[in-house]
């Protein structure tokens, strides 16, 4: 029988087969399910080692690359490396992420190297979610790391997202705008439950002139999870950063942030901002007006809060 998983899988690559559009490339228990190329992006096997290369034409607009994961055996340990290659004044949008069914009772881990090459004035977006289920006692186990070289006028929008599901996760992130005018954003969102745990680590050096910085964490923790958030920017020219995390703590969870900054040139100018707290009692009163029971109106608030 199939788990929710590998239904969901098929049904995906049913979808991206029938629109006809995009590169693809599906991995499933360490097999390669379905590739398809296109005309301006072309995926690659990796001889030397597990993964692939990902290599977008200079000037292609308005495509995207679909490189899901998917591990269903327990006991199975992943490790791939991944590269991209984006071409100068290239518009694109990659989705990326793993799912894991463990019903078993050995931990199943997936670990995933991205490493992106952005061309001159090129535009990615990378989208990447994280899922877990199954019933049984292993854990599932995902620790992704993203690995970013910006050249001139370079501009990435990372967008991560990891909601329950997941036992453990240590996630981390270096990103390197090393020219005049990149930008890198990041946004982030997190929940985790029972007694799960994940840690998100960063490291962005700003190197080019007038190169930007903005990193947005918002996490919820709930029972008895806990969380690390240790985002560290680093300003070596004239430019600007912005760092800000918010968490939302409930039960018997505990999180911990700890933004750093550091000024190395009389021109950086870096921000940094932590809250934690709990949700106030009138945004639940208020919402309960409307009609809503207590744990509706909890679950709407934080859906808001993780949009």
């Amino acid at each position: 029988m199939l788990n929710d998983i590998q239904k969901h899988i098929l049904e995906m690559v049913a979808d991206l087969k029938g629109t006809g559009e995009g590169a693809i490339n599906i991995r499933s228990d360490g097999q390669k399910t379905f590739r398809r190329n296109t005309e301006n992006i072309v995926i690659e096997s990796k001889t030397d080692k597990d993964g692939i290369d990902i290599r977008i034409a200079p000037h292609t607009k308005n495509e995207r690359v679909h490189i899901p994961v998917v591990v269903t055996e327990s006991g199975r340990k992943d490790l791939v490396y991944n590269d991209f290659f984006i071409g100068e004044h290239a518009d694109v949008t990659i989705v990326a992420g793993c799912g894991i069914h463990n019903c078993g009772d050995c931990d199943s881990e997936h670990n995933g190297l991205h490493t992106f090459h952005v061309g001159k004035f090129a535009k990615v977006k990378y989208v990447e979610k994280h899922y877990g289920d199954g019933e049984g006692s292993g854990k599932r186990i995902l620790n992704p790391q993203t690995v970013l070289y910006l050249e001139e006028g370079a501009s990435v929008t990372l967008e991560t997202t990891q909601i329950r599901g997941v036992d453990d996760t240590k996630r981390y992130t270096k990103v390197v705008c090393q020219g005049a005018g990149s930008e890198i954003i990041v946004r982030e969102n997190l929940l985790t439950h029972n007694d799960q745990h994940a840690d998100s680590e960063m490291d962005i050096f700003l190197n080019g002139e007038d190169s930007k910085a903005q990193v947005i964490s918002r996490s919820v923790a709930q029972d008895s999870s806990t969380q690390v958030f240790y985002p560290r920017v680093e300003g070596n020219i004239k430019c600007f950063g912005h760092v800000q995390c918010d968490a939302i703590i409930m039960g018997e969870a505990k999180v911990r942030a700890i933004p750093e900054i550091t000024c190395n040139h009389v021109d950086a100018s870096l921000i940094h901002e932590a809250a934690i707290g709990r949700i106030a009692g009138e945004q639940i009163l208020k919402l309960m007006t409307l009609g809503m029971t207590p744990e509706e109106a909890e679950a709407k608030i934080l859906e808001g809060f993780l949009r």
